[in-house]
């Protein structure tokens, strides 16, 4: 049934007219995961020199209340290796450690064999967001000095153990932004609807963004519940009538995570507003050839 609703989307593309010439933003999904290590800074400076509009990376929070980079809110075997180079023998949550133990781990080793592109970068260590606010301010590439950061808080109701409260979770993330100026170019997305409120309520100017999976329910008074201004549901579950609604309640679309052509297609012909890719670098020239991109 996926195949056939990606077939019909793609079967419209050729149809597009000016109607539909538009820009669409490139969302580096955790950096540049085809190419470089995930949520790393060789990975945020692979998607910047690619061109990439946002950074899209996930947060953690360490045991003395630092937000760090990493998809899981543990170091896993198939990413970092141990203090002393060994290889981890099960996951260790990241809340447990302090910043200072978690720069001991070697997150840049491990080549992903999911993405044969991906060239590791032995000794990288998990970033803090400051860290990240701190390359891209610096950076020389033409990307940086607009590029947007979308940031995925990890949080899990049934493991509290494994970040702080929703609020404390916010509070800190905002605090990150706030302290480097980047409100306005930020955008905070989870899952989680409560971390979503909780950054509206301290710092309204910063973007929320609803992640949502397998979706059955009606979405659009969701989002607006939520207070949601993008919504960013499993590319699979994007149609071009769900997208209408959320344009036409004044929300934007961002779908995840998309990595081929016909799948890029998809999202074009469905009216997204952006999309989320493991390889910014080979969207922003698809886009460019296809006139979406400046």
């Amino acid at each position: 049934m996926r195949k056939i609703v990606f077939l019909a989307l793609v079967s419209c593309v050729p149809a597009l007219s000016a109607q539909a010439v538009r820009t669409i933003a490139v969302h580096g999904h955790r950096g540049s995961r085809g190419t470089a290590p995930e949520n790393t800074i060789p990975g945020f400076k692979a998607a910047l020199l690619a061109g990439a509009d946002v950074l899209e990376m996930d947060l953690g929070v360490t045991k003395d209340n630092v937000i760090v980079i990493s998809h899981e809110p543990y170091l896993v075997p198939e990413r970092c290796l141990g203090p002393e180079g060994e290889t981890l023998q099960k996951p260790v949550p990241i809340r447990s450690l302090t910043l200072a133990e978690l720069k001991k781990y070697d997150c840049g080793s491990l080549a992903d064999p999911k993405f044969p592109r991906q060239l590791p970068v032995p000794g990288e260590r998990i970033p803090t967001l400051d860290e990240v606010f701190a390359i891209v301010k610096a950076s020389g590439y033409p990307a940086a000095g607009k590029v947007e950061f979308n940031l995925e808080t990890k949080i899990f109701p049934g493991e509290p153990e494994l970040s702080p409260s929703p609020a404390d979770f916010a509070r800190l993330a905002a605090g990150v932004v706030t302290r480097n100026g980047m409100e306005k170019r930020t955008i905070v997305q989870s899952f989680d609807v409560r971390t979503l409120k909780e950054i509206k309520k301290i710092a309204p100017a910063i973007r929320t963004s609803q992640l949502t999976g397998e979706e059955l329910v009606d979405i659009v008074p969701a989002l607006k519940s939520a207070k949601a201004d993008i919504w960013s549901p499993d590319y699979k579950w994007m149609t071009p009538e769900s997208i209408k609604e959320a344009h036409a309640a004044g929300i934007q679309v961002a779908p995840w995570t998309i990595n081929t052509r016909e799948e890029w297609d998809a999202a074009i012909a469905a009216g997204a507003d952006a999309i989320i890719t493991d390889y910014p670098g080979d969207l922003a020239d698809y886009l460019k050839a296809k006139k979406l991109r400046r």
